[in-house]
């Protein structure tokens, strides 16, 4: 190999090197014997390395110089060797031995020597592999060499980016199968432009015309998928049922069926009625209804045998039928059917966040009750004789249609009593005494038919009617108390975005009152379009409303803020577009 070379040349004039007197100009750098005894010049060799062991450093000659110490090419070589005696070493530089073969830039320069890879025999030199501990993380870089600084610090030789480049964006990488390392992007470092791209006009437009994502739509998204698994393991449940009913009534089954939706149909107009205000998902109501009318009459039947098995095991026999009627009858009934109003508030608690809701799920719950068991009432009476099935259905299905929808209301309104203001926990707990309400109604309803058929038919028949009209009366009142109270919580709500300056107050009364609907569909169809969004608007005065109380109230934390801001975007954008069509021009109304 050849031996090392000299300094190099210096940067400008002025140099802090200089004797005091010389000329400003550059001196040329010495010449050093190549490997055939030739003259070339070249760079020093990087601070800290001395001369490879075996090559001296040869000069073309001595020359004289100050103090009787040998120059090269005029200069004393001492200049060369770093700071002075006594002087210690620059920060961050390690310390200099002192000799004529160690060259580390004139003294007090803060810009280390320049070192050609070309020129210098310095790149061929082996080094250890070791890895060094970065100060930010605190890891080892693997193929990190000693002596060069981690990768989060400047390279003293290497040329730092503009401070706008710097700015960089971490992309999200698969969890499981990341594809690239921080490493591999080391080493294959990407040119800059000579002008980094701005802002483009399409960019903008585009991210103007996409709707902003709607917040917590993963969680949406998987309490939906989880809804429509539900639905649909109830409607296998329910075709099994029709597969043995059809089985146990042949052709029948399409009468008892027809018998037994009369009620049910009256149920779910009124409840849908008192719904209309502010109207829940439809998959909910639907899940309502499968689960009283499919795994409530399921599990109570599977309960009842398991407790006959448990009893025949122990030796007590059976359960007396006084008993079962009083007793359990209206224990396992009521938490069946009511133990979804408990996960249906833990899971989606924004659709159910008021009493009425809890009203409205309750009665679809009991109401799908009473149809299951209306069938199987029935058709034990047709087997009888068909008088027995008229009187069935007039005692059942005209008299008491109501029974059970009465009996689960209950814990529906007092778990929306609770979830509109209280935490979690709370509201579970506000279960218990719905249905205790609950058990107590039936257990009265099946004692007192129990006593009164011990008196008379007829003494029976009168109780039934009257006990029933006590029933229906007070649950389409708490009904109607509770949908007028819901109205007032609408109108309370938008009082306040009106009073911050999001609605206006013309506004507030005509989306809080039935008579400002009115007259607003009936403007909105005048011009094409105008209908469609003023329901939107509707709807989302609705949204808004459940969004204001459970700020109120202190539920779900800052997220709820941006589903606030979300929600009045969504609304300022419907209005406009409303106003953009009445603006196209009206239409005579039809």
């Amino acid at each position: 190999m050849s031996e090392q070379s000299g300094p190099g040349q210096g940067q400008g004039p002025n140099r802090p090197g200089d004797r005091p007197g010389a000329p400003n100009h550059p001196v040329p750098p010495p010449h050093v014997p190549g490997p055939q005894g030739g003259q070339r010049s070249g760079p020093p060799p990087m601070q800290g390395q001395p001369p490879m062991q075996g090559q001296p450093m040869q000069h073309p000659g001595p020359v004289s110089g100050l103090q009787g110490q040998p120059m090269v090419q005029g200069r004393n070589p001492q200049q060369f060797a770093g700071p002075p005696q006594g002087q210690p070493p620059m920060q961050g530089q390690p310390a200099m031995q002192q000799g004529p073969q160690q060259f580390a830039g004139p003294p007090g320069s803060m810009r280390p020597p320049r070192v050609d890879p070309r020129r210098s025999n310095d790149r061929f030199r082996p080094r250890p592999r070791q890895t060094q501990r970065t100060e930010h993380s605190g890891q080892a870089h693997p193929g990190q060499h000693q002596g060069q600084p981690p990768h989060n610090q400047p390279h003293p030789y290497r040329a730092q980016p503009h401070p706008r480049l710097m700015q960089q964006r971490v992309y999200e990488q698969p969890r499981f199968a990341p594809t690239v390392t921080q490493e591999m992007r080391v080493r294959a470092q990407m040119q800059a432009p000579q002008q980094r791209v701005a802002e483009t006009a399409w960019t903008g437009a585009v991210r103007r015309a996409e709707p902003p994502p709607e917040p917590g739509s993963t969680g949406n998204v998987v309490r939906l998928v989880l809804a429509i698994l539900a639905v649909c393991v109830l409607v296998f449940g329910l075709l099994v049922m029709a597969i043995f009913g059809g089985y146990n009534f042949g052709t029948r089954l399409f009468g008892l069926i027809g018998l037994s939706a009369i009620p049910l149909i009256g149920i779910i107009a009124y409840v849908l009625w008192l719904d209309k205000w502010r109207p829940q998902p439809k998959l909910i109501l639907g899940l309502c209804l499968l689960w009283g009318a499919v795994a409530s009459v399921g599990l109570t039947l599977f309960v009842s045998f398991i407790s006959e098995v448990a009893l025949s095991l122990v030796g007590v026999g059976g359960v007396p039928d006084v008993f079962a009627t009083v007793v359990q009858a209206p224990i396992v009934e009521e938490t069946v059917k009511t133990s979804l109003l408990v996960v249906i508030v833990l899971l989606a608690r924004r659709h159910f966040d008021g009493p009425l809701d809890g009203l409205v799920y309750g009665a679809l719950i009991g109401a799908g009750f009473a149809f299951t068991e209306n069938v199987l009432y029935l058709g034990a009476a047709w087997e009888e004789s068909t008088s027995g099935l008229w009187v069935t259905f007039v005692l059942r299905c005209l008299c008491s249609p109501l029974l059970h929808t009465a009996f689960s209301t209950w814990a529906g309104v007092t778990i929306g009593f609770a979830a509109r203001k209280w935490p979690w926990w709370a509201v579970v707990l506000m279960w218990l005494p719905g249905l205790l309400i609950g058990m107590c109604l039936h257990a009265i309803w099946n004692g007192s038919m129990t006593g009164l058929q011990l008196i008379s038919p007829v003494a029976q028949i009168v109780g039934l009617i009257v006990l029933s009209f006590i029933l229906t009366t007070c649950w389409v009142v708490v009904g109607l108390i509770l949908r007028r109270s819901e109205r007032l919580h609408t109108l309370n709500m938008l009082g306040d975005y009106a009073n911050s300056g999001w609605l206006s107050h013309a506004e507030v009364d005509m989306l809080g009152t039935w008579k400002g609907r009115r007259r607003g569909k009936r403007w909105a169809k005048s011009f094409p379009g105008g209908k469609e969004e003023m329901r939107t608007m509707i709807r989302l005065a609705g949204q808004l409303t459940t969004t204001r109380m459970r700020l109120l109230a202190g539920l779900g934390g800052p997220k709820e803020k941006t589903i606030e801001s979300f929600e009045l975007g969504e609304f300022s954008d419907a209005r406009d577009r409303l106003l953009a069509a009445a603006k196209g021009g009206a239409r005579p109304a039809s």
